[in-house]
């Protein structure tokens, strides 16, 4: 069973879709992000070095140099490790079509004696004479990561293969992952994750108590950091080091939580914890790919470009105030998957805290891009005229939507009745939150 991402039309969100056997999933690979990877030459130009220097380091102990590639996709890293002196790769691909095409572009570029393409996934591969790989591997390389680093399960993946298929020493590049973070105040960003109140000419609009109260989704929103002006936030700490991960070590994929201390750089609004991470390529961190956003290279240096790898915004569960000079604890919570931030006083830094979850129902039908949308003050007041235009006294209105707010904008300028077509049951749950309040 396959499923494949398709955009919602009405929603913009993500919808997964079943394919059946006869798909033709090449057109998934074109579509993917795979071409992006593959044209970063920062990325490659970086990973090619760490392999490089990860293999001279395993030959001038005088062994052999066997690797294992983990997400091996067309199969460019384990040719780039042939290419630097490796004497045999395993390329595992979990996802067939593209190890399909891993195995034609391996042989095609004369790698086929050296590289060995296995479409599993790594939990799954062998290790013995009749194995799916002959021998343990001396080197570590993938590439698992995404925009929040560990949100494709890089560290399972690593904690199993470090257990199963590596030998007691190993290299890996890259050779350690390090997460930052800053606390910003930020209208702009806080506007993608809660509804404001809708001013119209006739009075404004609030919404209802349980999403102004709610949490909101726990999922990180990646965008790119570098086309926020610096003018668009605050920063309310420094940017700090959360944590790092050393992938030439034992890899944990256990929970965990991370404490960093800090003292407030001004008064304000915490909202927004704006995160990145860079990856070091070998021991001595003399090769290091970061995806910090454009405003903190120095003056003309040329900045990578990337859309497989952004930033990361996460929102706080609420806002919290803060006092310029006035100490805080910014808690990284950390499963096999995700990450979530905690502010808190040092003195409740150790509580436990759970993934926030959307109890109201928004965070679910609507997008980060949606909320945006409807926090826009021009765009709501833009339809504010056009419906004034076409209601009258008794107007009866029918909207087909998915969650919009201009049946309550409708019903707020004076519209005799309304009514709203859901798609969704979740919209209509929403829908009915919102015309059960008082609107004046």
């Amino acid at each position: 069973m396959v499923f494949c991402g398709r955009v919602n039309p009405i929603t913009g969100s993500l919808d997964w879709i079943e394919e059946d056997e006869n798909y033709d999933y090449h057109q998934e690979i074109s579509r993917s992000s795979y071409a992006d990877m593959l044209h970063d030459n920062d990325r490659n130009t970086k990973y090619y070095q760490g392999i490089r220097a990860a293999v001279k380091r395993v030959k001038e102990r005088g062994e052999e140099a066997i690797v294992l590639d983990i997400g091996t996709g067309t199969g460019l890293l384990s040719m780039m490790a042939v290419t630097a002196g490796a004497d045999y790769c395993y390329a595992i691909e979990v996802f067939k079509p593209m190890a399909d095409a891993a195995v034609q572009i391996v042989k095609a570029n004369g790698f086929g004696d050296k590289i060995r393409v296995i479409n599993k996934h790594s939990t799954e591969v062998s290790v013995g004479a009749d194995g799916d790989m002959r021998q343990r591997a001396n080197i570590l390389i993938t590439e698992l990561f995404d925009t929040e680093l560990i949100g494709e399960g890089a560290l399972p993946s690593y904690e199993h293969a470090q257990h199963n298929l590596m030998q007691e020493h190993w290299e890996a590049v890259p050779h350690r992952a390090t997460v930052y973070a800053q606390v910003v105040e930020s209208h702009r960003l806080w506007s993608w994750n809660k509804l404001f109140s809708m001013h119209l000419d006739c009075g404004t609009i609030k919404p209802p108590p349980e999403m102004q109260s709610c949490p909101g989704a726990p999922s990180v929103c990646d965008v790119q950091l570098s086309q926020l002006s610096p003018g668009d936030f605050t920063p309310l700490s420094g940017i700090h080091v959360v944590f790092r991960v050393d992938f030439s070590k034992q890899v944990s994929s256990t929970p965990v939580s991370h404490i960093v201390s800090f003292r407030s750089l001004a008064n304000g609004t915490a909202q927004v914890i704006l995160s990145w991470w860079d990856i070091d390529m070998d021991p001595e961190a003399t090769i290091n790919c970061s995806m910090k956003p454009a405003w903190l290279y120095p003056p003309l240096h040329p900045v990578p470009w990337r859309d497989h790898w952004m930033q990361c915004v996460y929102f706080l569960p609420e806002e919290i105030k803060v006092t310029q000079g006035e100490d805080f604890s910014l808690v990284a919570h950390q499963d096999d998957y995700c990450l979530w931030y905690n502010l808190t006083k040092p003195s409740a830094a150790d509580s436990p805290a759970e993934s926030p979850a959307c109890h109201c129902g928004s965070h679910i039908i609507w997008n980060r891009p949606r909320f945006g949308e409807l926090n826009d003050q021009n765009r709501m007041e833009k339809y504010q005229e056009a419906l004034k235009k076409v209601l009258r006294p008794g107007s009866v209105c029918l909207c087909v939507s998915d969650g919009s707010l201009l049946p309550i904008m409708a019903h707020f300028i004076g519209a005799s009745q309304v009514f709203t077509l859901e798609s969704s049951s979740m919209a209509h749950q929403l829908m009915d939150k919102w015309s059960s309040q008082k609107w004046r």
